[in-house]
């Protein structure tokens, strides 16, 4: 069972999460990242990682953001296929919006 990130990363993009990964399924656009399920092997390693706990084993995922389990489905394919720069596999600057909900 993968991992979805959800809403509390929209507008508040930290990459701790995406240094521990050890199979690189984390991809990025402007506002958030996504797990790709296909490579998820449900280690766990990025949970405790991320700092506005917004990441959750599918099953788990807290009903009011159900809808981000096919968000992530989507647009980490869609970020897979166009290449480029929205695989993330380093720590980046902290990116904080101003929908951005830090814990």
């Amino acid at each position: 069972m993968p991992h979805v990130v959800t809403a509390n990363c929209n507008d508040c993009k930290y990459t701790d999460c995406c240094v521990v990964c050890p199979v690189e399924c984390f991809y990025q656009d402007d506002k958030m990242l996504y797990i790709d399920p296909e490579d998820c092997i449900d280690c766990e390693a990025c949970v405790p990682e991320c700092p506005v706990e917004a990441i959750y084993s599918e099953p788990n995922t807290p009903s009011q953001w159900t809808s981000y389990i096919q968000l992530n489905v989507e647009r980490s394919a869609a970020l897979k296929a166009a290449g480029g720069d929205a695989h993330i596999t380093e720590k980046s600057p902290a990116k904080e919006g101003p929908d951005c909900k830090k814990k």
